[in-house]
């Protein structure tokens, strides 16, 4: 037996509750896994929560990401001991996910630890901090250096957009931050934003084409934002998208692309190739900064206490990360 964070829907009821279950109990896979860590993602409180249909199957199991120890595989590619870590692929949402002791899935969605990580830290940088280095892998791949200019980055405050400034900050970029908490200035310099944008600045519906002011751009907002971030971009400059918080519409034109060249490279992090999983994590072992994590600040709590924070998080009262530690 182990305990776990269960949804389920009886009767048109959501109910959430943390309760004990039988390892026979645990969906198919090839490798189970004795959970150290996970975290509390946006995703997740949205599945607690029972909104936006995150969760399609009952009863389920809520939590994208964990970091644990092999126990049992089949797999060739792990064996028992073997420390890994497990961002997206439907876990928490059509396949049982890390808010529990144990999970049972496919080594297909396993990535391995790299030696410089904890656990803790890994679950510390998260999905967030992972989907923040493809981006800036993506960057890379379509030539844009530190010699290129600027670097915007939207949503600085939050887990994407900090972790983004503070790689980007230790790789020699020039970081311009975009948030709309004017107060958490001297905490985004502190992770090496070179300067501040206030989020009206590219909230509201712009212009088709404005001046020319950063050379890339990482954005997490999405809607008028990723629009006016288009339209601020440099003569073949680049911007990866990765959210969507203000909004999944995106209302521009196509003059940045066909009159400067700009490129819009979309990311994703949920169903991405495992070269690309490998590739960033060692990258975040390298590139980050491990004690701007104290900076981000990650609160650790237990399982029974997710269900109060999602709520928190919903409401926006969180900052930082949430490690959930499942075995206290």
């Amino acid at each position: 037996m182990f305990k776990a964070l269960l949804i389920d829907r009886k009767n048109d009821a959501h109910q959430v509750a943390l309760t004990d279950v039988d390892e026979s109990q645990l969906p198919e896979g090839d490798v189970i896994v004795r959970i150290q860590y996970s975290t509390v993602n946006y995703k997740d409180a949205l599945a607690i929560a029972g909104k936006a249909g995150v969760v399609r199957s009952w009863p389920m199991v809520p939590g994208i990401d964990f970091a644990g120890e092999v126990t049992q595989s089949s797999h060739a590619g792990f064996k028992t001991g073997d420390a890994v870590v497990l961002n997206g692929w439907g876990v928490g949402e059509a396949h049982w996910g890390g808010l529990a002791q144990k999970a049972r899935v496919s080594g297909d969605w396993l990535t391995p630890l790299p030696q410089a990580l904890t656990p803790w830290q890994s679950m510390a940088i998260g999905t967030a901090g992972y989907t923040a280095m493809l981006c800036v892998l993506r960057l890379e791949q379509l030539g844009v250096t530190p010699q290129s200019g600027p670097v915007l980055v939207t949503g600085a405050a939050g887990g994407v957009g900090s972790i983004a400034i503070a790689i980007l900050a230790r790789l020699g970029y020039e970081v311009m931050a975009s948030t709309g908490r004017p107060q958490e200035a001297a905490y985004l310099e502190s992770l090496g934003a070179a300067y501040i944008i206030e989020r009206a600045e590219l909230s509201e519906p712009g212009r088709p084409l404005a001046r020319q002011r950063w050379a890339a751009a990482i954005d997490s907002v999405g809607s008028h934002t990723l629009a006016n971030v288009c339209a601020g971009t440099q003569y073949g400059g680049v911007v990866a998208a990765c959210g969507l918080a203000q909004g999944m519409d995106f209302p521009a034109t196509v003059a940045p692309f066909i009159l400067r060249n700009v490129t819009l490279a979309g990311v994703d992090s949920v169903m991405r190739p495992q070269a690309d999983r490998i590739q960033a994590w060692s990258r975040l072992a390298t590139d980050l900064d491990l004690e701007k994590l104290a900076l981000i600040g990650a609160r650790e709590v237990t399982l029974a206490d997710v269900p109060d924070l999602a709520s928190d998080l919903l409401a926006g009262q969180i900052r930082g990360r949430i490690v959930v530690d499942v075995n206290s």
